[in-house]
């Protein structure tokens, strides 16, 4: 508005153009006139400020946005260098981590190939000493075989010397008695067969002996070998357990009203409840292990309680029954844990631990699984065989006794076809079915297993029997050994691990005492069931008394 009156002053000092005409429409005009050249001017001079504002400020802008420009591309330059750096620093760290495992890699793999090379090693001197032992064997049998030819040559010899004297003998009888064919045809096959059985029972005597000899002298090695190795725990299990009341009181609430209570708690958990005028205690009887501990545990539990009575004992027995199936299935794996094997079916290692409840003349039966698995093992490793593979058949070989009564037919039968069910192969079905030779061995791995089974079974301390039971043992075992021709007397010794029988010397010859022997040591394997081996030992003696007068 300013700039407006100076424009108007400035045109006024200048003076009025020549007006047209006198008056106030003259005067009117001019100013009119003027405003429009001030708006003008104006509007020019606005424009022009606008022009130069604009100017300025792009030339402003552009000023500002090259500097930006320029720093952001040197920042950006700082950042690609830093990135640089970064990179740099990443890559030598991961070139020297990569390094470092391609190190320790190779490193292992160089173990690994050692370790290989020493097994290789191990093997190749097992092979040569298997080879060497199979050659002095191989050297032995054509030795044994030199002599039994050499003995049916003597053999063949003296039977013609018979025939010859029993032709000579015949007709010297037939001339010097009057005898018919048919009575000196009987007279010369009982002399015939008289000669031949000392003959046979000679031959049969050296050679069994040699036989046995060498046999034992090799599985005593390898028996020993495992027994000193494996140290186990002697482990019995009775069939009767107890339980300590606070006081004789107690056994009244135990009873119950009329024998409720007792007869629910044996009824529920499946055992015998004695309640006698024994103090302080109550003994719970079972032959199964499982029901025992579920029924000694649910009693204990009660009698803390103090509350007794049908219903609880039932909600008592099925916790304590969930607590053991807990501790069975924890058993079973434990015990595969330790055995270090693998791909073993849930359901298998679950009927292993019920195995921790089972016993066996007093032998706790998992344990007992255990031990013939180590043995087993240490006797495969002996004899060149797969280890892992004898450890896996000897754990297994009773699985069968962990079955229930639902199951018919004898453990190994019904253990090998519950391990079929989950998956388990050869050899292992093999042993379970064949270790008590109930059907042919089709592997190395099934007399193996029978002999660490009777190994674990037969050491001292490791069963125990019945008074009653052990007993008839030796009352059977004399019997076998009396009721053989020639015997005298039989008396079993070292517990039922040896019968010593006496024979008249004036009935057998000491070869035949031995073949006496091997009778009875027969008869006792097929009629009697028993762990380890029992010895047959047979007494011939001859006394000549003279009395001197």
């Amino acid at each position: 508005m300013s700039l407006l009156n100076d424009v108007y002053l400035a045109l006024a000092q200048v003076g009025p153009p020549a007006r047209p005409g006198p008056g106030p429409v003259g005067g009117l005009i001019t100013r009119q006139v003027v405003l429009a050249i001030i708006v003008i001017v104006a509007a020019i001079v606005g424009a022009a400020f606008t022009l130069a504002a604009i100017t300025l400020l792009r030339a402003g802008t552009l000023k500002q946005a090259r500097e930006e420009a320029d720093r952001l591309t040197d920042r950006a330059r700082a950042d690609a260098d830093t990135l640089r750096d970064k990179a740099a620093a990443q890559g030598e760290r991961e070139a020297v981590r990569i390094r470092e495992n391609a190190e320790k890699d190779i490193t292992a793999r160089s173990g690994e190939l050692r370790d290989l090379e020493r097994d290789l090693a191990r093997k190749q001197d097992r092979l040569e000493l298997d080879r060497e032992r199979l050659d002095d064997q191989t050297a032995k049998l054509e030795e044994s075989q030199e002599e039994v030819e050499e003995q049916r040559e003597v053999v063949k010899r003296r039977r013609a010397e018979l025939d010859r004297v029993i032709a000579d003998e015949k007709a010297a009888l037939l001339r010097a008695a009057d005898m018919s064919q048919e009575e000196a045809s009987h007279r010369v096959l009982r002399l015939l067969e008289d000669d031949v059985r000392q003959e046979m029972a000679e031959v049969v005597r050296r050679e069994v002996e040699k036989a046995t000899s060498e046999s034992q002298e090799k599985a005593r090695d390898i028996v020993l070998n495992a027994m000193e190795r494996y140290a186990g725990e002697i482990a019995t299990e009775t069939t009767v357990r107890t339980v300590q009341l606070p006081s004789d009181d107690v056994k009244g609430r135990i009873i119950g009203r009329e024998g409720r209570n007792i007869k629910a708690f044996q009824q529920i958990t499946g055992v015998d409840l004695i309640v006698d005028d024994t103090p302080g205690v109550v003994v719970v009887s079972s032959f199964d292990k499982v029901r025992q501990t579920v029924a000694a545990e649910a009693l204990e539990k009660l009698l803390t309680d103090g509350r007794i009575h049908p219903t609880r004992i039932e909600e008592v027995v099925g916790k304590k029954r969930e607590e053991v199936d807990e501790r069975v299935r924890k058993h079973g794996e434990e015990a595969v844990t330790e055995l270090r094997l693998r791909r073993v079916h849930p359901q298998i290692s679950e009927a292993m631990g019920r195995l921790m409840f089972r016993s066996s003349y007093g032998q706790n039966v998992l344990k007992h699984s255990i031990e013939v698995a180590y043995l087993s093992q240490m006797i495969a490793d002996q004899l060149g065989l797969n280890g892992r593979i004898a450890r896996r058949c000897g754990f297994l070989h009773d699985i069968g006794k962990a079955m229930d009564h639902e199951m018919e037919g004898p453990h190994p039968a019904v253990g090998c076809e519950f391990a079929r069910r989950f998956g388990e192969k050869e050899p292992v079905l093999n042993v379970i079915a064949g270790h008590h030779g109930d059907i042919p061995a089709t592997t190395f791995y099934t007399p193996i297993i029978m002999a660490a089974d009777a190994l674990s079974g037969a050491r001292p301390g490791a069963r125990r029997e019945s008074m009653e039971k052990y007993i008839q043992k030796l009352e059977q075992l004399q019997e076998i050994a009396l009721d053989s021709r020639g015997v005298t007397e039989a008396h079993a010794v070292q517990a039922g691990r040896e019968v010593r029988v006496m024979v008249d010397a004036n009935e057998l010859s000491d070869d035949e005492a031995f073949m006496t022997a091997r009778q009875i040591a027969e008869r006792v394997s097929k009629e009697m069931t028993f762990p380890g081996e029992i010895k047959v030992t047979v007494l011939r003696e001859t006394r000549a008394v003279e009395v001197a007068r």
